[in-house]
């Protein structure tokens, strides 16, 4: 069996040094660059708009009467109807 390849101490701090050379580096190169302009909202149709100020309300209510742990289910029961699901993950997945 081969013998491994002993590094001495000078190697070692010196590979440690480069690696934290090449990251301060890196990181300065990133934060150069500005960040990416924030995507605009999109419309949303009136029904969507409806269904998301019926979410909020209803989770208004489960928070007054202290069911913030609990899970709330939404459906909707009209045929035809707009699928709101994208608008509604807009919505609720903001900086919340």
């Amino acid at each position: 069996m081969p013998k491994p390849l002993r590094m001495s101490r000078r190697l070692w701090v010196a590979v440690w040094a480069v690696l934290c050379v090449a990251g301060i580096a890196a990181t300065a190169a990133l934060n150069a660059f500005p960040a990416p302009d924030p995507q605009p909202e999109k419309p949303v149709s009136a029904e969507c708009a409806e269904y998301i100020a019926d979410i909020e309300a209803q989770l208004a209510k489960a928070k007054r009467e202290g069911n913030e742990d609990g899970v709330l289910a939404f459906t909707r029961s009209r045929v035809g109807a707009d699928d709101c699901s994208d608008e509604v993950l807009d919505h609720f997945s903001g900086d919340r």
